[in-house]
């Protein structure tokens, strides 16, 4: 019977060591900062940065939301970013997507401080990742937090075959470099992609991040195969699914992450972990 990948269980051993760093810290007379804007009131939007908020807060982070109207002008919004990367108290920023149409997003990415850029998205970061640079940087948080459950439970990348489905700057993109940096031998396969099956069916470990209902089934993938899967949609019944369709009674399927309770509280759990990380890292400035 497959195995299942308990990102819940790891994400509160993160976070409880994020905690005591926190108060290691709080010692020294230090407290890590988080800096969350929302622009616009996309509910989504507003549930996962009231997730956010209430994490940081329970670790002991200090946390600095900055809540603005859909009409806000981008460069008034850029003008607020710049306020952020000069306060000494904000170790980490993140502008929630979606923004609306007349702000340009690479554009608020690139005016974060890229020291400050706890998402990992600032081309010098995305460069650093691709380059496998020795010195420390932000990492966007999903990747880097599945990441930490194949490395929590003990599945081996070195000399692995990757399938990544999905290519975003988000998930695909770093997902692959991190894969890569891990001696991992990797494939991205995509909508351009033929034949997807023909990938998935020879792969040790399936990362799907597609966003859509059944994007593989067990038929797609080998026997004992890991699959990590990043995929949150609603299915006909309005129950949140992932990308992959098994049995969870009969797979073949080595290890899988459940949607939900897998890939998702990894990740506020590495925006935790990565903010704390930051506030250290700039002491070594």
């Amino acid at each position: 019977m497959v195995k299942t990948i308990d990102g819940r269980k790891i994400a509160k051993e993160l976070n409880e060591t994020t905690k005591e760093k926190v108060q290691q810290l709080k010692k020294q007379g230090i407290q890590p900062g988080l800096a969350v804007i929302l622009v616009g009131e996309n509910q989504a939007s507003q549930r996962y940065v009231h997730m956010k908020e209430k994490k940081a807060i329970e670790l002991g982070i200090n946390s600095i939301s900055k809540v603005f109207p859909e009409t806000i002008s981008e460069s008034d919004l850029l003008i607020e970013i710049e306020r952020l990367n000069d306060d000494p108290t904000v170790n980490g920023i993140l502008v929630q997507s979606p923004l609306p149409k007349h702000i340009n997003e690479q554009k608020v990415i690139e005016t974060i401080d890229y020291h400050k850029d706890v998402d990992g998205f600032h081309p010098v970061n995305v460069g650093n990742l691709f380059l496998n640079v020795s010195k420390p940087y932000p990492v966007a948080c999903t990747p880097k937090g599945v990441m930490t459950l194949l490395e929590k439970y003990n599945i081996n990348v070195d000399g692995a075959r990757v399938v990544i489905i999905g290519r975003s700057s988000i998930v695909g993109k770093p997902m692959l470099a991190l894969m890569l940096n891990a001696n991992a031998t990797i494939i991205d396969v995509h909508s351009h992609t033929k034949d997807i099956t023909e990938y998935t069916k020879d792969a040790d470990i399936v990362i799907s991040a597609v966003g859509k209902v059944a994007t593989i089934t067990e038929a797609d993938l080998k026997e004992g195969a890991c699959v990590i899967d990043v995929g949150q949609n609603l299915d006909k019944n309005g129950k949140l699914v992932g990308d992959v369709d098994y049995d969870p009674e009969n797979s073949k399927i080595g290890y899988i992450t459940p949607v939900p309770g897998g890939v998702g509280p990894m990740t506020i759990a590495t925006l935790m972990q990565q903010t704390v990380e930051m506030c250290e890292w700039s002491k070594l400035k």
